[in-house]
């Protein structure tokens, strides 16, 4: 696992141990970031249930202006410092659960990627996406990462854009729609 593109190009990350975590993959990263192309650029960022914070970190080496890490496992927790202190790009983390942080926060964020468990149900993912609504900026974009095979996530405010399969893996692309 590497940093795809940007400042930070091919410095290489770690996972954490045990298997709680699945890290995106390499082409399906940059696949999505090729997606986003310069949304990225100056973008507030959330990277919600980060693991290792393959995705934030990606967003910081393509000119992200700040990325929160929102992660709360302790395995993960470990490689997302060390990948954090390695890359050397900042972010902040935060080991709140994620609904805890949403309710907490007085961030916003122009865009948001959103990996939970797989095992987090689609009704538990949809009130997390909930909670994360009032939290975007106009027009943000948010990317959630599930497996394939499940319906996508219908939450107030949020207007599905774009999928992208990889694998066994969804990529659903929604974007906060206008008040």
């Amino acid at each position: 696992m590497r940093i795809i593109a940007g400042m930070a190009k091919g410095r290489r990350l770690s996972g954490p141990s045990g298997s709680g975590t699945r890290p995106m993959t390499d082409r399906a990263r940059e696949a999505l970031f090729s997606s986003l192309g310069d949304s990225v650029v100056d973008a507030r960022v959330f990277d919600l249930y980060a693991g290792s914070g393959s995705i934030g970190l990606e967003a910081l080496s393509r000119g992200a202006e700040s990325v929160v890490f929102v992660e709360r496992a302790r395995p993960a927790l470990l490689a997302l410092r060390r990948n954090i202190d390695s890359v050397g790009l900042g972010g902040t983390v935060s080991t709140l659960d994620v609904e805890r942080f949403l309710d907490d926060t007085d961030i916003d964020a122009d865009l948001a990627f959103v990996d939970p468990p797989y095992g987090l149900s689609l009704a538990s993912v949809e009130k997390v996406l909930s909670k994360l609504v009032p939290r975007l900026t106009a027009g943000a974009d948010v990317i959630l990462h599930r497996r394939v095979g499940e319906r996508p996530p219908n939450v107030g405010g949020l207007a599905l854009v774009d999928r992208h399969r990889y694998g066994d893996t969804v990529l659903w692309r929604l974007r906060k729609e206008e008040a």
